[in-house]
């Protein structure tokens, strides 16, 4: 596959986008409750896709007889992953939380082969092994002497949630039932499928943020700054961002996507750096090599299934 300027600007910008994301919810942090962001932000998305896809959801019937399915993507992949993300990043960095989520190959082969039959190859484990070591670098900050104290900051342990919640949703796309392969999947291009999925997925948003309300969370401190970050975080970090990804791992493969979606730890840092003025230190770099380097020896094994989600 030739990279041309095109495929290397379809791959580089959801990246981007990505990274924008965790830097934006960490700035909202205390002024919006994280689990209420996440509702805000894929009601917002559900609004700019309706005009695009609302008939996915003609006839009801189609979503009514995959209604477990689609339930189960739309939690995994909207209400439960974005809900610990945003939660994750009221008490870590961007770059932290985009530094572990990018472990997300070493997850993708605990789930496949615990629940889905998958059985990793040796050079998969050997990089998810490299991944797995950028991530306790993460977590101990570099530090022998924190990592043996193990104090968790709150938010390395919800991404880390969400990273495995995120594993489950992605074979759930590989490995769909009969009613959602070939002939028998309806006829949803990438937009109507991911309202659907974005549907099922308010339900559990909603539910998370009714109970993050119930519990007290402080209101809302409406801005335009705050409503900037809306528009961005559900028509760029979302619908431009998932329409572009799903382009390029068209176009070039989700091999070559995976390298491209580590770029996500190193735009958060750039972002982090220039925004929230949090510079990155060592061990940052340190674990973006790991996580890089377990992703390229895994890549090697040449996986006989992969899936990359949007």
């Amino acid at each position: 596959m030739r990279l041309t300027p095109r495929l290397a600007g379809l791959m580089t910008l959801p990246p981007l986008l990505w990274a924008g994301n965790a830097v934006t919810g960490r700035l909202l942090a205390g002024q919006v409750p994280p689990l209420t962001l996440n509702l805000l932000r894929w009601s917002l998305t559900a609004c700019f896709l309706l005009p695009l896809a609302w008939r996915a959801l003609r006839p009801w019937s189609r979503i009514a007889a995959r209604w477990p399915y689609l339930l189960a993507v739309g939690v995994f992949g909207v209400g439960l992953f974005n809900s610990l993300q945003y939660l994750a990043l009221v008490t870590s960095s961007p770059l932290n939380v985009t530094l572990v989520a990018a472990s997300m190959s070493v997850w993708m082969l605990v789930v496949g082969a615990l629940f889905f039959g998958e059985r990793p190859r040796r050079r998969q484990i050997a990089g998810a092994v490299l991944g797995l070591a950028g991530v306790v670098l993460v977590i101990g900050r570099g530090s022998m002497d924190t990592l043996l104290q193990v104090r968790f900051v709150p938010g390395d342990l919800y991404i880390l949630l969400a990273v495995i919640g995120w594993a489950f949703y992605s074979w759930l796309l590989a490995r769909p039932p009969a009613h959602m392969r070939g002939s028998a999947r309806p006829d949803w291009d990438w937009a109507g499928f991911l309202l659907v999925q974005t549907m099922f997925g308010l339900f559990a948003a909603a539910f998370f943020a009714g109970g993050e309300q119930a519990l007290g969370a402080a209101p809302i401190r409406w801005s335009p700054g705050i409503a900037a970050a809306l528009l961005y975080v559900s028509l760029g970090a979302s619908v431009l961002a998932y329409r572009c990804w799903g382009l390029g791992v068209a176009e070039g493969g989700p091999a070559l996507a995976a390298f491209f979606n580590n770029l996500t730890p190193l735009f958060a840092a750039l972002l982090s750096a220039l925004v929230l003025g949090e510079a990155p230190h060592a061990y940052h770099a340190a674990a973006f090599v790991l996580i890089v380097g377990g992703i390229a020896v895994g890549m090697g094994a040449r996986p006989s299934l992969q899936k990359v989600p949007g």
